[in-house]
């Protein structure tokens, strides 16, 4: 592979005072959709019951511990670190993009000022992180999505993929979006769809739906009509909205 090609390369720190240990699978096979994990650190008191469970899952994926002792209760210095950390390495140029995994509102300015450097930021918390650290994401994936996914039934059958709210929730951003791209017969590239709802939204994500993909999201909200082009690309439009009935005497 030439350097051109090169995947981007990511610096992942991970606040284990704010993330459970359960999503690490998931969290780097997210990530790797991304790019490449080149640095792979997480910050917290190990020697703490609530840290301790990352401990038996660090050399699986290669995570490097910083151990911070909390000698002052309300004190964090672990998030300090992160933050030092993170600033040493967006100076060093070496990186397309960083992933914070926490959900603490604090590491808002951090993602700020690395996107002011034209530096990607991925965040990845629970669904109850603050907006102002979401919307300071590139892009913020919720970590109950990446928790693993439930055992077969006794029957065989996988069970449907866990949802953090209804399809129906989404209508109304769908239905923004197609608003934005204004098409004169309504119709819009799904993909188009796609890319202006990671704009709308940076924590847009049909897993939180019930949903694998868009086009499946799509299809639940029963909002919608689909179409298949010719080339296999599909579009999208609101459907009709039933006409009134006048009343007969």
């Amino acid at each position: 592979m030439s350097l051109g090609d090169r995947s981007p390369r990511l610096a992942v720190l991970i606040d284990a005072d704010n993330t459970s240990a359960k999503i690490v699978d998931g969290l780097f096979e997210e990530i790797a959709k991304i790019g490449e994990a080149s640095v792979r650190r997480i910050y917290g008191d190990f020697s703490s019951a609530r840290s301790k469970s990352w401990a038996a899952v660090l050399s699986q994926h290669a995570i490097i511990p910083l151990q911070q002792f909390a000698y002052t209760t309300g004190k964090n210095a672990s998030d300090i670190t992160l933050v030092i950390d993170a600033m040493d390495l967006l100076h060093s140029g070496r990186f397309d993009g960083f992933c914070l995994v926490s959900s603490d509102s604090d590491f808002t300015r951090l993602a700020a000022r690395i996107r002011e450097e034209g530096i990607d930021v991925f965040g990845f918390g629970e669904q109850k992180t603050p907006e102002s650290f979401r919307q300071a994401c590139r892009r913020f994936i919720y970590t109950e999505n990446l928790l693993p996914a439930p055992p077969p039934t006794t029957s065989g059958e996988t069970q449907t993929i866990r949802s953090l709210q209804q399809p129906s929730a989404a209508t109304p951003i769908i239905e923004k979006v197609i608003a934005q791209l204004d098409t004169e017969d309504g119709w819009v590239p799904l993909g188009a769809v796609g890319t202006q709802l990671a704009n709308l939204a940076s924590d847009f994500d049909p897993r939180t739906y019930g949903a694998r993909k868009l086009s499946d999201l799509v299809r639940s909200t029963k909002a919608f009509e689909i179409d298949r082009l010719d080339s296999g690309a599909l579009r999208i439009r609101n459907k009709p909205k039933a006409s009134s009935q006048r009343k007969t005497k």
